[in-house]
């Protein structure tokens, strides 16, 4: 299966977030966008993060409802391949082995971009080009909406 993009946990942390409302419309809008990809490193991020990092933190039944909405999506395990291919991507261009692992799944989910603030924006990872969808927030952005997922 082919994905228009893959989304990292940030951009779905942003999404969920109330504490930057420019970053939230921007997150929002790419979830509220279409057909994407994640994984189960990003859906663990996820969960990890807006219950423990998040100010003020998500409830655990908040978060998993997100979770849950979000697995309606592509998600590419984290197999053997995936860890194998995370540590070749990490070792070839110097980065963790987590944003190696990111770029592993969004190549095995076919997603040509992958939206993240970890990556060297406009560079290509093998088949991927992360694109960082923060980089140019100019003129004034209207926080619309409150929450991306309706009823949660």
């Amino acid at each position: 299966m082919t994905v228009l993009c893959f989304l990292d946990t940030n951009v779905l942390i942003y999404a969920a977030s109330k504490d930057d409302p420019r970053k939230r419309k921007i997150a929002s809008s790419l979830i509220d966008g279409g057909e994407f990809g994640i994984s189960g490193q990003v859906l663990a991020e996820f969960y990890t993060t807006s219950t423990r990092k998040m100010r003020p933190p998500m409830t655990q039944d908040h978060a998993q409802a997100w979770v849950d909405l979000l697995c309606q999506q592509h998600c590419v395990a984290v197999d053997a391949d995936i860890v194998r291919s995370g540590i070749e991507v990490s070792r070839r261009y110097g980065i963790s082995y987590w944003d190696g692992a990111i770029v592993a799944a969004a190549e095995a989910a076919g997603a040509p971009i992958v939206y993240t603030e970890d990556l060297n924006h406009g560079q290509v990872y093998g088949g991927v080009t992360a694109i960082n969808p923060f980089i140019e927030l100019a003129g004034s952005l209207h926080e619309e909406q409150t929450e991306p997922f309706k009823g949660t």
